[in-house]
């Protein structure tokens, strides 16, 4: 485990996680609002060979307006960041920890919003 975020590694070809995940986190709320195809970005500007590791931005609106209502300057937080990359012959899911983020501001409302959605986020890595 590590401190910043929760990863699951899966026996299901990547391609096939890759489009599960938008709809797992539709099912708790959240939208797609940015996609990175990083191995693609390190071949067109660096012209490296890197394995498929893609970074989707999630975005819940509801606890994203709670958020900005309470500190205006979250955004530079948000989206919460979903990987999936190749691993080994088998993909690796990755959710970032909200909570982790938002304890190092110290404003006690953004911790509950941030522990609600990281339950959610939770969920949908369980249910890969």
């Amino acid at each position: 485990m590590i401190s910043y975020g929760f990863v699951k590694e899966v026996n299901v070809p990547f391609d096939q996680v890759l489009a599960e995940i938008p709809k797992k986190l539709e099912a708790e709320g959240f939208g797609v609002v940015s996609t990175i195809d990083i191995g693609q970005k390190l071949r067109d500007k660096l012209g490296v060979d890197f394995r498929k590791y893609v970074i989707l931005g999630a975005c819940n609106p509801p606890s994203a307006y709670k958020a900005l209502s309470v500190e205006e300057n979250i955004g530079l937080m948000l989206p919460c960041n979903v990987i999936v990359y190749e691993k080994e012959g088998a993909t690796a899911i990755g959710i970032i920890r909200p909570s982790t983020m938002m304890d190092t501001i110290g404003n006690p409302a953004l911790t509950e919003i941030a522990e609600e959605v990281e339950e959610k986020l939770k969920r949908v890595l369980q249910s890969i």
